[in-house]
């Protein structure tokens, strides 16, 4: 009797996410390529704690916190606190590296449903310092009510 071979392959994972690791030097793991692609699936950032949820098992909570951390470290995520102070991630622009973030952008906060959302094609104003001083990074949220909980309330 004959049987066919369970493919035990894990399945090719997106291209993009294994250039996307390897440009910025990164071993290219199951628990990063599952992370990029949940946070790639999201119109919204997402926290930590959520991720924990969708990926089950899958990762340990120290695991994800380390790829959350490297990620950030190295431009490809960029971190936003919530309306109650959780950090939540967002994939980067592909000017981002390790060196400087290039996501000078508005976040969009729903204060019904504290959902975050990049406005990307907001651009923040030139910000001009006192001689002497070094702008690392500039933060706009913007809150109000997103389209879904405006229609609900409607």
């Amino acid at each position: 009797m004959m049987f066919k071979a369970i493919d035990t392959e894990p399945v090719v994972a997106n291209e993009k996410f294994v250039r996307l690791l390897r440009k910025n030097k990164l071993k290219v793991t199951q628990p990063r390529l599952s992370v990029l692609q949940i946070i790639s699936d999201k119109d919204t950032a997402i926290s930590q704690p959520e991720l924990e949820k969708l990926l089950g098992n899958e990762i340990d909570r120290v695991t994800l916190y380390r790829v959350l951390a490297t990620f950030e470290e190295k431009g490809i995520l960029h971190k936003i606190f919530d309306l109650h102070g959780t950090a939540t991630y967002a994939l980067c622009s592909t000017e981002c590296d390790e060196h400087h973030h290039h996501d000078q952008h508005v976040h969009f906060i729903c204060s019904i449903c504290n959902s975050i959302y990049c406005l990307e094609d907001i651009k923040l104003p030139k910000i001009n310092l006192p001689e002497g001083y070094q702008l690392d990074s500039v933060g706009i949220n913007a809150v109000g009510r997103c389209a879904q909980c405006k229609a609900l309330a409607e």
